[in-house]
C-alpha cells in the first residue's frame, strides 16, 4: 500500500469507526475535520484502539483555497472517503441554504482537486433518504430516486449526480456511493461512539441519553403510521459493520481494474425494525426501563425503509452481522463511558 487514504469528517461518528477499520487493515489515514460536530478527543480514542495515530488536519472544506492547499501538501492521496457533511433532516428543513453550502461546496472542491490527478478513488457517504418513501420494500439500488423529502436528502441526490457527471469527464476518477440506512452503536471497546453535540437528531443517542438521565423522556414521533405498531420502520446497522463496508468498497476501487467508473451500494442489515421494537430491544439488552411518550409526526419522515443488501453482499463480499440487541448494548456501554468521563471532568 503506497498512497494515503483521506477521510473527511474522520472524527465524526461513522468516520471515526471507518478510520479504525482502515488502520486495522494497514492503510495510512489522513483525517480532515473542522470539529463543528465532533471532538478532538476522538483522535485519542482511535489511537487507543489501533495503537496508531492518524494524521489530522483541521480545515473547513467550504474554503476552496484550503482544499487546494491540502492536496498540494499531500500529493500521495490515492483514495478519499467523504463523510464531512451536515446531516440532520429537521435542521435542513429549517436552514436549507446552510445544508446546500456545507454539503455541496465541500464535495465540489474535493472533486475538482481529484479530477486533476491521474488516478483517484472516491467514496461518497450517501443515504437511503434518496429513495424517499419507496414503492417496494426491501429497497434495491435500482429503486427510483424520489423527489427528496428534505434539503438534506436533496444534497445527497444532487451529490450523487455531481459525482456521476464528474466521473464521465475525469479520466482517472472512479467512485462508489454508499447509501446507508441507519447507523447505530459504538466500537466494542467504547473508546469511540456517537457523540452528538446538543440535542441528538437520531433515535439511538436519544434513547441512551434518556436512559442515563440526561433527557427527561424520549419522544416517539407518530404512532399512527400504517405499520404493525404504528411507528416508523428503519434498518438499523451497527457502525462497525458499516465501517467494514467502506474498507470493502475502497479495496474494490483500488484493486479491481474491471470495476465500473461509478457504482452504488445499499448498506443495511436487510431487516426493518420499528421505533417501538428498538425501544423494547434496548430495554431487553440493557435491563433499563425507558421513559417515552408519543409525539406528533415529524415533517420529512418516511413510513418505512429497509435495504435489499444482495448487491453489496455479492460484489463487495460484505455482510452486516451484528444483531440489534448487540448494537444497542454497545451504544449503552458507550453512553455510560461518556458519563464517566463527564463525571470526572
Amino acid at each position: 500500500m503506497s498512497g494515503k487514504i483521506l477521510v473527511t469528517g474522520g472524527l465524526g461518528f461513522i468516520g471515526s469507526h471507518t478510520v479504525v477499520a482502515l488502520q486495522q487493515k494497514g492503510y495510512d489515514v489522513v483525517i480532515i475535520d473542522n470539529l463543528s460536530n465532533s471532538s478532538i478527543d476522538v483522535l485519542a480514542g482511535i489511537t487507543r484502539i489501533t495503537e496508531k495515530t492518524p494524521e489530522f488536519e483541521k480545515l473547513d472544506l467550504r474554503e476552496k483555497s484550503a482544499v487546494r492547499d491540502f492536496f498540494e501538501k499531500y500529493t500521495d492521496i490515492e483514495g478519499v472517503i467523504h463523510f464531512a457533511a451536515s446531516k440532520a433532516v429537521g435542521e435542513s428543513v429549517q436552514n436549507p441554504l446552510l445544508y446546500y453550502e456545507n454539503n455541496l461546496a465541500s464535495l465540489i472542491y474535493l472533486l475538482q482537486e481529484l479530477s486533476k490527478k491521474d488516478k483517484a478513488n472516491f467514496i461518497f457517504s450517501s443515504s437511503c433518504t434518496v429513495y424517499g418513501q419507496a414503492d417496494e420494500l426491501p429497497i434495491k439500488e435500482e429503486s427510483p430516486v424520489k423527489k427528496a423529502e428534505s434539503p438534506y436528502g436533496n444534497t445527497k441526490q444532487i451529490g450523487e449526480e455531481i459525482i456521476i457527471d464528474s466521473c464521465k469527464v475525469a479520466e482517472g476518477l472512479k467512485a462508489i456511493s454508499l447509501r446507508y440506512f441507519n447507523p447505530i452503536g459504538a466500537h466494542h471497546s467504547a473508546e469511540i461512539g456517537e457523540l452528538p453535540l446538543g440535542t441528538p437528531q437520531n433515535l439511538v443517542p436519544f434513547i441512551t441519553q434518556t436512559a442515563i438521565g440526561k433527557r427527561k423522556e424520549l419522544s416517539i414521533f407518530g404512532d399512527d403510521y400504517p405499520t404493525e405498531d404504528g411507528t416508523c420502520i428503519r434498518d438499523y446497522i451497527h457502525v462497525m459493520d458499516l465501517a467494514e463496508a467502506h474498507v470493502a468498497a475502497l479495496t474494490r476501487l483500488l484493486e479491481n481494474e474491471e470495476a465500473p467508473k461509478y457504482e452504488v451500494f445499499n448498506l443495511g442489515t436487510g431487516k426493518g425494525s420499528s421505533v417501538l421494537e428498538v425501544v423494547h430491544s434496548f430495554e431487553n439488552a440493557t435491563d433499563e426501563k425507558l421513559n417515552y411518550k408519543i409525539a406528533p409526526r415529524r415533517e420529512g419522515d418516511v413510513i418505512a425503509a429497509y435495504a435489499d443488501t444482495t448487491k453489496a453482499n455479492k460484489i463487495l463480499g460484505w455482510k452486516a452481522d451484528t444483531d440489534l440487541d448487540t448494537a444497542l448494548a454497545s451504544a449503552w456501554k458507550w453512553e455510560k463511558r461518556v458519563k464517566e468521563k463527564e463525571d470526572l471532568d
